[in-house]
């Protein structure tokens, strides 16, 4: 009986270890917060971290080394009531590149529109079928994007089930009175509805193809060939040239999305090139994304 008992503890301990998918480090600043129980905030830190690490947001095993490294900053700006904030979240995510010990930015995202209620103490619920806390919903919300473009890049369109559970949140959340979650909350259709909007929308499969082939077929091919996987990286950019050209929507929200996560390592990828492939790489890179366009000068700069 008693090995009988020792093995479903362990069984159990194992499951702990090996469930849990995502290494966040949470980090709020509160400066601009006066007045209040200093105290709270760190409390407020290590629930959301706990949440989000403890948490079991998919079927798969994950080995503790593979757990996907991610960060969350939080800037409170402003204390509404007894137990409301407002302020913005910085998510960004990452991922390793085979054989190197380099890691790679998938994700790097600022939202605006983070307000939620916490009372210290209180425990982070969340519900997969309704909205009941808003500072969870968009936690979780984030955790499954940063699962969705993680998959995305070791498979080809690998993450939808977590885009698509991404998407039931913002369904959940369309009464919520908090901004957001709904198509009109932002004239240039830049928040989370829009995000996973795009993502999910056809017209944005070539980004997403992107996302397969840059990482997959590009990044984790460098060790063997550095050259030939320069050469697939410039390949694939025109994928993202051919959304930038047939212009889904005005605002092309995802597509900029993934420009802002790429644009430092575009830059350092090409830095050691053949000028013929600089002088392509740059022209493209200027008309995809001309809101970088001093960034990639740098990449003339080294011919």
């Amino acid at each position: 009986m008693r090995k009988i008992q020792i093995f479903f503890i362990l069984s159990f301990f194992t499951l702990q270890i090996y469930s849990q998918e995502l290494n966040c480090n949470v980090s709020i600043v509160h400066n601009q917060i006066q007045g209040t129980n200093k105290q709270i905030f760190q409390t407020l830190q290590n629930a959301i971290r706990e949440f989000v690490n403890n948490t079991v947001w998919t079927n798969n095993v994950f080995a503790i080394n593979e757990r996907i490294e991610c960060n969350l900053l939080i800037n409170l700006q402003e204390q509404v009531g007894a137990d409301g904030f407002r302020g913005t979240l910085q998510v960004q995510a990452r991922r390793p590149v085979y054989n190197s010990s380099y890691n790679s930015v998938l994700f790097n995202y600022m939202d605006n529109d983070l307000s939620f209620s916490y009372v210290e103490f209180q425990p982070l619920e969340f519900s997969e079928t309704s909205h009941i806390s808003n500072l969870t919903s968009i936690l979780a919300y984030y955790a499954y994007i940063i699962l969705g473009f993680d998959y995305d890049s070791f498979s080809p369109e690998g993450g939808t089930p977590f885009f698509e559970q991404a998407e039931r949140i913002v369904n959940n959340a369309q009464n919520a009175p908090e901004t957001g979650w709904r198509p009109g909350d932002n004239v240039k259709r830049k928040n989370r509805y829009w995000l996973v909007e795009n993502i999910l929308n056809v017209d944005y499969s070539p980004v997403r193809e992107f996302y397969y082939k840059y990482h997959r077929l590009g990044l984790d091919m460098m060790d063997e060939n550095a050259n030939v996987a320069r050469a697939a990286i410039a390949e694939d950019l025109k994928l993202l040239q051919t959304v930038k050209r047939e212009k889904p929507d005005p605002y092309m929200h995802f597509l900029q999305v993934a420009l802002d996560a790429k644009s430092d390592e575009f830059v350092n990828v090409f830095s050691e090139t053949t000028q013929d492939e600089k002088t392509r790489v740059y022209a493209m890179l200027n008309e995809i994304d001309p809101s970088n366009k001093q960034k990639y000068e740098k990449i003339k700069e080294n011919q």
